[in-house]
């Protein structure tokens, strides 16, 4: 998850083409995040000049990410939850307009999860119809088999609750020994520490991911 989380490498223009097991190929399509982006702007009534300065963004950042030229890495998200005041779930979701409650809940069955194919992850965003949460549940299928596929270390705001649910997988972290899970292993870390998976099964490893 390398300037990622695990959500947001450069953005795919062709829909991602993944082998599940028993060699079925399925076609993933990339969230277009640039859309949510421009919609949550004019939402706001904000110019790109204007929301490249709430943001700190370059303007021409800014135009490509919502032009679908980039897609934000983790960091960059972040600067836009900040600067538009939003959270996370409201770039892979429409916000709720109708009122708040004191409980709430989100069932996401099987394989209904929102889709975000990278490099590295092929991620399953969980509960998305929720905004405003205080923790981003998804499973992700880590399809990285070297730590040099990510290009350097993953780092981003939180910290994070990791569950394997198949296969095995080496956690790599910035100031410790990398060590292997398997199923039914978990870890929590800090995120500002760099951190990166990779499988080391036969198979591609599954994993539960709570950021928070």
């Amino acid at each position: 998850m390398p300037e990622e989380p695990q959500f947001l490498r450069d953005q795919r223009k062709e829909p991602l083409t993944v082998e599940r097991q028993g060699g079925v190929e399925a076609t993933v399509e990339p969230l277009k995040l640039g859309e949510r982006v421009r919609a949550i702007r004019l939402s706001q009534q904000l110019t790109l000049e204007e929301a490249a300065k709430l943001t700190g963004l370059a303007r021409s950042t800014l135009s490509k990410i919502e032009n679908e030229l980039i897609s934000p890495t983790f960091s960059v998200v972040t600067k836009l939850v900040r600067g538009l005041n939003i959270d996370v779930p409201q770039l892979f979701s429409q916000p709720s307009n109708g009122p708040s409650a004191g409980g709430r809940r989100d069932i996401t069955r099987s394989g209904e999860g929102k889709p975000h194919p990278t490099p590295t992850y092929e991620h399953e965003l969980l509960a998305t119809q929720l905004t405003h949460k205080k923790m981003i549940p998804f499973r992700t299928r880590v399809h990285a088999r070297d730590f040099s596929s990510f290009g350097g270390w993953v780092r981003h705001d939180g910290e994070e609750f990791l569950y394997v649910l198949s296969g095995t997988i080496l956690l790599y972290t910035e100031f410790y020994e990398p060590i292997e899970l398997s199923e039914g292993d978990s870890a929590y870390y800090d995120c500002s520490m760099g951190h990166a998976l990779i499988s080391t099964s036969e198979q591609d490893a599954f994993v539960l991911w709570v950021t928070a």
